[in-house]
């Protein structure tokens, strides 16, 4: 992983969070910012889960604790009782203490925090870059021609996609988007200037779109606060949208956890959720920190994980995650697409202040936006195979894995939905 803390950038992805949820939410360890490779995760103060047929041992562990309402079954949000049985490090916060007290007496994984998930990047809550300007007119990019030329309709006409994200900004004037629906975001602050993260949702739509045209899109509003939720929440959002019968679930979110360990919460998710739809795919970011360690859940196995490429569509953007748990590059480096019409003020070094003004496109980055350019390629594929989404992703991966480059590995690209079944 590069060095961290010897970017203010990175130092100003933090503090946005912690300005958002205040005492809510811890960051280890403590001495981050003096560490080159900063924050391992944020977590919730006072809480951890648990599977819950561990429920009771655990809260007799503790000699209290009290289970919260909410989420979805399996998996408990415990509020933990004031004081760590036992003697214990006082120099660490009471929730890692419980933690610590917790792998001591019943061993790793039973008992962890939960976690924070950003929009896109684990502990880096943005994308790889702040939106851009555009000149005006500007097109899409990339962008499969609508219809392919001689080679079959693979447009996503009949395939339903829900994107969990900051929410749906109605853009008129990108044609592409007519029909995408959506809940509304909050994107404008009280001066009327595009908050960080707005637009998000908007652009990953875009992306999916040009990818696959007809596409049935329904972006979810989840991550409201700075772009992030807690890991409780978000297993309890995946289970409601199912209610929505998606073929696809679209993720430009996640986090790196405590010990690497599959976060808890999104794992009972997909073990007893995920796996019993029949065909149903969970398309996630791999993450922008330039780093090999498992971000989730993109590293889950029932996933497609999506790293980035560069803009010259050969290397691995300089940002993007790595590692065999990712199952594909795509096409992540200064996209164009959608977005809104206002200005923004930048939050990141060394742009700090420097306001932009946009007309509703926007050049981004990150693995926010590889992910929806690749589900919108398993949609495609889908249309035009009859396949199911599980089969269609399963046979782009493969395919990805005849067209791999060297030093980064399989990747897809924009028409790859054709290509593949040609």
């Amino acid at each position: 992983m590069a060095d961290q803390t010897g970017d203010r950038k990175y130092i100003a992805q933090i503090e946005l969070i912690l300005a958002a949820f205040g005492r809510e939410v811890e960051v280890y360890p403590e001495d981050w910012e003096k560490r080159p490779e900063g924050a391992d995760y944020l977590y919730r103060t006072g809480v951890v889960l648990v599977r819950d047929e561990d429920v009771t041992r655990v809260i007799e562990l503790f000699q209290g604790g009290r289970p919260a309402e909410g989420g979805i079954g399996g998996v408990t949000r415990l509020l933990l009782p004031e004081k760590v049985p036992g003697d214990a490090p006082e120099d660490r916060s009471v929730t890692q203490r419980f933690l610590m007290y917790a792998d001591l007496r019943l061993g790793r994984g039973v008992v962890t925090p939960e976690h924070l998930f950003y929009v896109t990047p684990s502990v880096s809550p943005c994308p790889a870059t702040e939106p851009e300007e555009v000149p005006p007119g500007i097109a899409p990019d990339p962008m499969v021609p609508a219809p392919f030329p001689s080679a079959g309709n693979a447009d996503g006409s009949g395939v339903k996609v829900v994107v969990l994200d900051v929410g749906w900004s109605d853009a008129p004037a990108a044609y592409w988007l007519n029909g995408v629906t959506g809940d509304p975001e909050n994107a404008f602050d009280g001066s009327g200037r595009i908050r960080p993260y707005a637009g998000h949702g908007t652009f990953i739509a875009g992306v999916m779109r040009a990818i696959a045209r007809n596409v049935e899109i329904v972006v979810k509003s989840y991550f409201t606060s700075a772009g992030a939720m807690w890991e409780f929440d978000l297993a309890a959002a995946l289970d409601e949208v199912l209610d929505l019968a998606p073929d696809i679930i679209s993720l430009s979110a996640g986090t790196r956890t405590r010990f690497d360990l599959p976060a808890l919460g999104l794992d009972v998710f997909i073990q007893t959720r995920l796996n019993r739809v029949n065909g149903l795919t969970l398309v996630a970011a791999a993450g922008n920190e330039s780093s090999r360690d498992f971000f989730w859940p993109a590293a889950f196995p029932e996933a497609v994980g999506v790293g980035a490429l560069a803009e010259n569509g050969r290397d691995r953007a300089s940002f993007s995650n790595f590692g065999g748990w990712v199952d594909v590059y795509a096409p992540g480096e200064n996209l164009v697409n959608a977005f809104l019409t206002g200005d923004y003020e930048c939050t990141e070094p060394p742009n700090t202040g420097q306001l932009r003004s946009f007309a509703g496109m926007a050049r981004w980055s990150g693995t926010s936006f590889a992910t929806p350019l690749v589900a919108g390629l398993i949609a495609g594929r889908m249309s035009l195979t009859g396949e199911n989404a599980k089969q269609a992703a399963d046979a782009l991966l493969a395919f990805a894995l005849t067209q791999p480059e060297p030093g980064v590995g399989p990747v897809l690209r924009a028409g790859d939905a054709i290509t593949s079944v040609s």
